[in-house]
């Protein structure tokens, strides 16, 4: 009953903040270690359960993707970044940066994760969080706007930053937006191909996870897909809540706030054990 506590608990924060530029792997950990669950097996749940909202991102997105397959057939290397071509060469050479970038990063995070306390794991994550909130207030007080078709230099800015992501505390769609504002893209489309991107990095994600622990990560199959099913539900709820209110919500004072208090709570956690 403790594993589906932890599942129900863990599929609803992993929908809420998924799609928030701060950072659902980060946060998720953090709970998931106050649920005393260990830090090293927390980073591999944390990524593990991204399966959920990736099904919520490819039902949402269901017409760019089809849009996608069926310009496949079509591609030419020549035209690659033309028409329907542009958003399928993104997706593609994004994530192979990222898998560049992101799987000697997550041998790195995982053992790290394994070596320190849950208290200097939690205050470490509150660090990265912090550094999230940073570049997500300068990329808005430098964003342009008006672009809306990705290019080859976008391609490999935005899957590389995705790579440093898989680090727990790294905000995915908070840094892969916040390099698309960068480039001049106007905030509803920087999230749309940030959410799109997600897609097969979750995926990708997820794999990685399996492969390193041998199968599921520390959780058995009944509560791994509740926690799939509570946070695709969630999750698709949240994706329409943030695209109708984006330009709202101070996504950088969150960032701050919840880092801060990451760092405070991991101090107290770390002096008390």
């Amino acid at each position: 009953m403790r594993e589906y506590l932890v599942a129900v608990i863990a599929g609803i924060v992993q929908g809420i903040v998924e799609w928030l530029p701060v950072s659902s792997q980060g946060n998720l950990s953090i709970v998931l270690t106050m649920l005393q669950v260990d830090p090293e097996v927390a980073v591999q749940l944390a990524l593990f359960f991204q399966v959920g909202t990736t099904l919520s991102a490819t039902v949402y997105y269901r017409d760019d993707l089809r849009t996608i397959l069926q310009s496949l057939p079509n591609w030419r290397p020549g035209s690659a970044y033309d028409g329907d071509n542009a958003i399928t060469s993104y997706i593609v050479v994004a994530c192979v940066m990222t898998g560049l970038i992101g799987i000697p990063l997550y041998v790195f995070a995982v053992d790290l994760a394994g070596q320190l306390s849950g208290g200097l794991f939690v205050a470490a994550i509150g660090v990265l969080l912090i550094l999230t909130g940073w570049i997500q207030l300068t990329s808005k007080s430098v964003s342009m706007g008006g672009r809306d078709k990705p290019t080859l230099w976008d391609s490999i800015i935005v899957g590389s930053v995705q790579g440093v992501a898989i680090l727990p505390g790294i905000s995915r769609s908070g840094i892969t937006t916040s390099a698309l504002l960068f480039r001049s893209y106007e905030p509803p489309t920087a999230f749309r191909l940030s959410f799109l991107l997600s897609i097969p990095a979750s995926l990708g994600a997820a794999a990685l996870t399996m492969a390193g622990a041998g199968g599921l990560p520390g959780i058995g199959l009944g509560p791994a897909l509740t926690a799939f099913v509570m946070s695709g539900l969630v999750g698709y709820l949240m994706i329409d809540t943030l695209m109708r209110v984006v330009d709202r919500i101070p996504f950088a004072a969150v960032c701050f706030g919840l880092g801060g208090l990451a760092i405070v709570g991991g101090g107290v956690v770390s002096l008390i054990a």
